[in-house]
Order: C-alpha cells, then sequence, then structure tokens
C-alpha cells in the first residue's frame, strides 16, 4: 500500500468524476441573454471537461443533464434543453467517437420522443467500443428513480424470492450505473450546496466540492483544482485510519 503521507508518492487520482452542471441561466442572465443562451454556453464546456478528465486518466465521469424534477421548469425552456440536447448528440458523437469516449446515456428515456431515444441509442452503439474515458450523461434522471428502478429489475430478474434477500451488491447489480465504480468525487458548480437527489447511492462515500463557479466558467484548470482538493482528502471509508 502506498504512503500518502510520503509527497513524492503520487497520489490516486478520482476513478469516477460526477459534475451537478449548475449556473447556466444565471450565466445568462449576468450577460443580460436568454436562458437558452446559457444552457448552449454549458454544452461547449461539457466537450473541455470531458477531455480534460480523460488527459488526465480519469476513466469515468458523469454529467448531470437533465433531472427528473427539471420537468416543472417552463415548457419553452424544457423545449429549448430537448432541442440543445438532441443537436449536442448529433454534432458531438462524431467527435466523441474520434476520441475513444464511450458515451452512456442513463435515466428514464420514456417521456422523451422516439426520435431522441433513436437519437440516444444511435449514439451509444456508435461508442460502444470505446475505451479511453466512459462518458456518462444522466437525462431524466434522479437518484431515487435509480433505486427504484434497481429494486424492480432485481425483482423481474428473481421472481418468487422474498425481499429479505436482496442485498446491497445484488442491488447495485442493478442500479442504471452498475457498470461504473462508486463515485470519487462529486463536483457542484453554481454556488449550491446540495445534490439534488444525483446519484444518492453511488456517491455515498464521495467527497463533496462545491464551487461558486457557474458552469460555462467552470474550465479544466477549475477541474484541476477540485481535482488537486480531492487528493489532499483522507479517505477512511469508515475506518479510524488512514488507509
Amino acid at each position: 500500500m502506498s504512503d500518502l503521507s510520503d509527497p513524492t508518492t503520487p497520489k490516486p487520482l478520482p476513478q469516477h468524476i460526477a459534475i451537478i452542471m449548475d449556473g447556466n441561466r444565471r450565466w445568462a442572465k449576468k450577460r443580460f441573454m436568454p436562458a437558452a443562451l446559457g444552457h448552449a454556453a454549458g454544452a461547449k464546456r461539457v466537450r473541455d471537461i470531458v477531455r480534460a478528465c480523460a488527459h488526465k486518466g480519469v476513466p469515468h465521469l458523469s454529467l448531470f443533464a437533465f433531472s427528473t424534477e427539471n420537468w416543472r421548469r417552463p415548457e419553452e425552456e424544457v423545449s429549448s434543453l430537448m432541442g440543445l440536447f438532441m443537436t449536442y448528440l448529433q454534432q458531438e458523437v462524431n467527435d466523441m467517437n474520434a476520441n475513444g469516449v464511450r458515451l452512456r446515456l442513463v435515466g428514464d428515456r420514456s417521456r422523451f420522443s422516439t426520435a431522441m431515444q433513436e437519437l440516444m441509442h444511435r449514439a451509444e452503439a456508435q461508442t460502444a467500443g470505446n475505451s479511453h474515458i466512459t462518458l456518462t450523461v444522466c437525462a431524466n434522471y434522479g437518484g431515487r428513480w435509480d433505486m427504484v428502478q434497481a429494486a424492480q429489475a432485481w425483482q423481474k430478474a428473481n421472481p418468487g424470492q422474498d425481499l429479505q434477500s436482496l442485498t446491497e451488491e445484488a442491488l447495485a447489480s442493478h442500479l442504471s450505473t452498475a457498470d461504473a465504480p462508486e463515485v470519487d468525487l462529486l463536483i457542484r458548480t453554481g454556488g449550491e450546496s446540495r445534490i439534488s437527489n444525483f446519484m444518492l447511492w453511488q456517491a455515498a462515500y464521495a467527497e463533496m466540492y462545491f464551487t461558486d463557479d457557474l458552469w460555462p466558467d467552470f474550465s479544466a484548470e477549475r477541474l484541476q483544482q477540485a481535482m488537486d482538493w480531492y487528493v489532499l482528502r483522507d479517505r477512511r471509508f469508515g475506518s479510524s485510519a488512514p488507509l
């Protein structure tokens, strides 16, 4: 086991970074722009952060793009977000594929249009063989929804078994992110200090990093600051001594 107190010992990188991308609307409002332009600026920032994570050797990045609660926003804004999401998938998937990015889209797809669902399926299929970094985009996603659907999936896979036989490991294997490690570092931009129903199970032992930077301003340099903060954390996972 490496000695983390030794400054010459390489510090472990987070294997899974999850980001709540908050602040697009406020970024636009500060510039007297419509909210749609703030969301567009945020979408452009995604490319920079994916590339930065891949360059730094982070194998898993998850982004909270659209929550189950976001349907409550004004209809015009929701429609704009859906259009932006479709445009993003159409324009970025070839670049992702060329750069070894595996794209996964998790969440309840039933509320999306048929065209959107088909586009999501094609984007995942096109990048399925890539292994440089896995980008998980959470759309119409909620942590509570994920746990409920995991329990339902377990019950379907184990008909007739009593609920008492359900274990943490069994439930985790049916989560929408079951093929990814648990979240090591959860970042929220925009100045809020809550996780807003995002990856409640997966982030049980995540280090929480909150920044006032609005998402369109969250640069690769800001990401590095968060990672520098992370490696200084004393991650004990419930034990009484540093690992």
